[in-house]
Order: C-alpha cells, then sequence, then structure tokens
C-alpha cells in the first residue's frame, strides 16, 4: 500500500517495505518536518506539542518515535497517551500547546496508523501548510544540541475536562436527559471511545450496556461505522429492549446511532437531526461538504436558516464554518462540529446534543428519523485506464450540465431539482468516485449510472 500524504495527515500500513507503508523512518521523518514548520510558524520560543493516540496496536510505537522525535526536534512534549481525536484538539489550546499531533488511522482496519497535524488553535493544517510540512519533511533537516532537547510532561486523563465542558454547554439539556434514564448500548470497537462514551452517559444517567469497549486495538469488526459492520450492536439493542445503540470509530470523532428496532438512523442524518435541535435553540447558519446529504440545507432553511456547503475535509467545513459564522456543521460520515466548543469534529457533543433532542422530543428514534426528509445516498466509482486525463473528464462532464446548477470547488457537483450526484478524482489512483442522492436508491443508482455512461461516452472507452 502506498503511503498517503494528504493535507489530513500522513497514514499507511505499518509493516513491509521501506516506502510501501507507514515506517519507522517515515515517522521521524515527518515528525521532524513538522517540527520544523512549527519553529517557522512560531518563531522565538521553547514549542510545546500535544501528543495523543488511539488505542491500535501500533499506537504505542508510533508514539515512542513521535514523542522522541519531537524531543529531539527540540520541542517539549505534553503526552496525553490514550486519547480521542477532539480531546487531542481541545487540549491544544486548553493546555497552551503550539501545536499537536494525533496518531491515529481514524475508521482504517487495525494494520493502518497515522500523523494528523494540528496548529496552535487544535485545528487540522490547511493545505498551503500541509504542503509546507511534506516540503521540509524531504529537506536536510537540522537537529539541536544536547542543552535544547525537550522535555516529556505526562498530563492526567483529559477525558474529565471533555466530558465537564460538554456537560456545561448552555444547549445541552442535562436535566432532560437524566430524567429520561436512557438504556444505551455502546460500541466503541476496542479503542478509547469505550473509555470516554460510557463515561459521558453514566455522566447523564444512563445506564449503559458494553460491547467491544476494552482499549486492546483488535477491533471486534471492520471499524468504519457502517450498516454492514454493525450486526451485533443492532442485535443488542433489540434483545435487550434499549433505547438506542452509539457507535463511535477508533478515534471518536464520528457518532453513528442504532434506533430501538435495530435498524440504523443513518450516519447522514446525525448531523441533520443535532443541526434541528440545535437551531432550535441558537438559530444560525450551518454547513456540511458537497458530499453530504441535501437533508442539512432542507432542516436548516425549515427554520428559516441558511445553509452552506464546502469542500470535502474537515478543514474545508471548519474554514466555510468560519466564513458563514455557523452555528452547527460538519460531516455526512456522523462528524458534528459545534463551534461553541471547539472547531472540531466530536462524537462527544454530538451524543450530549443528540440526547437532549431525544429527550426533549420525548419520542422514540423511529419516530424522530420518520420526521426527517428522505433521502438516499449511493457510493460508487468508475476505475479509468491511467493514461486518461481526469481532470478533462471532470471538465467535459461539467460542460455537459451546464445548464444546471455546479459546483466547481472540489471536483464537480451537480445539483438536480430532486437530487444530485458529485464527482471527484482519486489522488492515488485512476478513479472517479460518484456520490448520487435521490428520494430512493433505485433513483440515486440510477443517475450513477446516467453519468457512468456520461464518462464512457467523453472517454471513448466503452468497456469502463
Amino acid at each position: 500500500m502506498t503511503l498517503i500524504k494528504s493535507i489530513s495527515g500522513i497514514r499507511g500500513t505499518i509493516g513491509g517495505a521501506q516506502g510501501d507503508n507507514l515506517t519507522p523512518a517515515d515517522i521521524v521523518k515527518f515528525t521532524s518536518g513538522y517540527a520544523v514548520w512549527l519553529r517557522e510558524s512560531v518563531p522565538g520560543k521553547k514549542l510545546t506539542v500535544a501528543v495523543g493516540r488511539d488505542a491500535r496496536l501500533s499506537g504505542e510505537m508510533v508514539n515512542s518515535l513521535v514523542e522522541g522525535t519531537l524531543a529531539a526536534c527540540g520541542v517539549n512534549v505534553i503526552q496525553l497517551g490514550w486519547c480521542t481525536t477532539p480531546e487531542v484538539e481541545m487540549a491544544v489550546t486548553s493546555l497552551g500547546a503550539d501545536g499537536g499531533l494525533i496518531l491515529t488511522a481514524s475508521h482504517n482496519p487495525k494494520q493502518w496508523n497515522a500523523l494528523k497535524l494540528l496548529n496552535a488553535k487544535g485545528e487540522f493544517l490547511d493545505a498551503r501548510e500541509g504542503i509546507r510540512v511534506l516540503e521540509l519533511a524531504e529537506s536536510d533537516l537540522i537537529y539541536p544540541e544536547i542543552d535544547h532537547i525537550g522535555r516529556m510532561t505526562a498530563h492526567a486523563d483529559f477525558t474529565r475536562e471533555h466530558i465537564r465542558k460538554v456537560l456545561e454547554l448552555p444547549v445541552v439539556n442535562v436535566e432532560a436527559i437524566r430524567a429520561r434514564q436512557f438504556k444505551v448500548v455502546v460500541d466503541a470497537v476496542n479503542s478509547v471511545g469505550g473509555l470516554v462514551i460510557p463515561a459521558l452517559l453514566r455522566e447523564l444517567g444512563a445506564q449503559v450496556i458494553e460491547l467491544n469497549c476494552e482499549p486492546t486495538g483488535e477491533f471486534a469488526h471492520n471499524p468504519e461505522p457502517l450498516p454492514e459492520n454493525l450486526t451485533q450492536i443492532a442485535q443488542t439493542v433489540v434483545r435487550e429492549k434499549a433505547d438506542l445503540g452509539i457507535v463511535v470509530d477508533p478515534d471518536v470523532d464520528r457518532l453513528a446511532l442504532v434506533n430501538e428496532d435495530g435498524s440504523m438512523f443513518g450516519e447522514e442524518y446525525t448531523l441533520v437531526a443535532v443541526a434541528d435541535y440545535t437551531l432550535s435553540k441558537t438559530p444560525g447558519n450551518t454547513v456540511s461538504n458537497l458530499s453530504s446529504s441535501r437533508a442539512l440545507r432542507d432542516v436548516t432553511e425549515k427554520h428559516g436558516c441558511q445553509y452552506s456547503p464546502a469542500a470535502v475535509g474537515e478543514v474545508n467545513v471548519v474554514a466555510e464554518m468560519k466564513r458563514t459564522n455557523a452555528v452547527i456543521g460538519g460531516e455526512g460520515n456522523g462528524g458534528i462540529i459545534y463551534p461553541r466548543l471547539h472547531y472540531g469534529r466530536d462524537a462527544l457533543v454530538g451524543t450530549a446534543l443528540f440526547l437532549s433532542l431525544l429527550a426533549e422530543r420525548h419520542t422514540r428514534m423511529t419516530a424522530l428519523r420518520a420526521g426527517y426528509p428522505n433521502y438516499y445516498l449511493s457510493k460508487n466509482k468508475i476505475e479509468l485506464t491511467p493514461e486518461i486525463d481526469m481532470d478533462q473528464v471532470l471538465a467535459a462532464v461539467a460542460e455537459k450540465y451546464a445548464d444546471r446548477q455546479v459546483d466547481l470547488r472540489d471536483g464537480v457537483k451537480i445539483d438536480f431539482p430532486e437530487e444530485w450526484v458529485h464527482l471527484r478524482k482519486s489522488n492515488t489512483e485512476p478513479i472517479i468516485r460518484i456520490y448520487s442522492e435521490s428520494s430512493d436508491r433505485f433513483s440515486a443508482d440510477r443517475l450513477a449510472e446516467r453519468i457512468k455512461t456520461d464518462i464512457r461516452e467523453v472517454t471513448g472507452i466503452e468497456k469502463l
């Protein structure tokens, strides 16, 4: 597997030949590049970086390399240990660090790991900053003398502060949630979510049934919270007569929900529901990425507010939220961004806001879901031959639909009156990903096939 380098971090598999994955040499190189970038960004002071990791099997090894490299670069290290992605983001600002490193491959399987890079605001680097880190990592780096190496400082469990800050948010209705005494099944895929989500729920007076909540790093199933990976929790919710199920990915920045009958609430609708509740308390703008459900726009407009789309990627969503002063935003993969807490996807604040909604509405999960606009999102791809210029293909498709509403900020998104399609090229393979949404599965799949036919026509390759 080729090492993947992007603005969201450095990602790859652990173990194998140099250049085929994320090797110890890569970890040292890119951590050093990040440290030098920090020195350029915050000149003239002794730098401090907060480092935290999820529970995956390679975490301890990668953590040791990263912390040691930072110290070798003259950077002091705040050792957070096992820590969720949102907690590292919050720790950067709360503890006065100059940056942060999160060691997680998020929803990827256990053989993966990654370095996710944060600035002094506890937010991901933008494209320009990320490119600069990559440039510096490939340069001849000079390390400081022994008297100037960094020092390590262990920090006590940051989870308690995170939970406290969530519960102190005025929009979180702690009393209503406690009064409902929810019965909740939690699947944390044997990572750090098992340490934090049950703790939050118990603070909210819930009865918690834990599944895969031991942080062993031996993921009990594919860690991406998709319906096909969640059969165990679906069965447990029904068997235990629970009010709902909560699923988080290994670094706890995505939130998926299971209805009381074992059906999926839908990751796309996690943000829709949380936005519905938030806008009922604090009207304002909302943001999601171009590949997220139109349901968020519908709910936002129902509240008389303005919705704005952003390019795919958390850093792009955050930038658009800041530009529009949005009160809530995120991504359709269950990533909730509530800026009153911090500008990062956060399953803890998502959980608290959702339970506030469910408690105040005095309803069941299935009834709540039935009250939202019903869309189906189809995810497809088309493989091209390496010699085909994907940018030219996208431009040709955009030209064909020039009479429609076309957004070119991130690939090509075409809006039709009752549906939409979004085309994005892969940066690592000759593939164009096709996301289409309509009122039902048949219509969404049909739209995707229509676009595939368009691509075959513009490329002249009928067998694609």
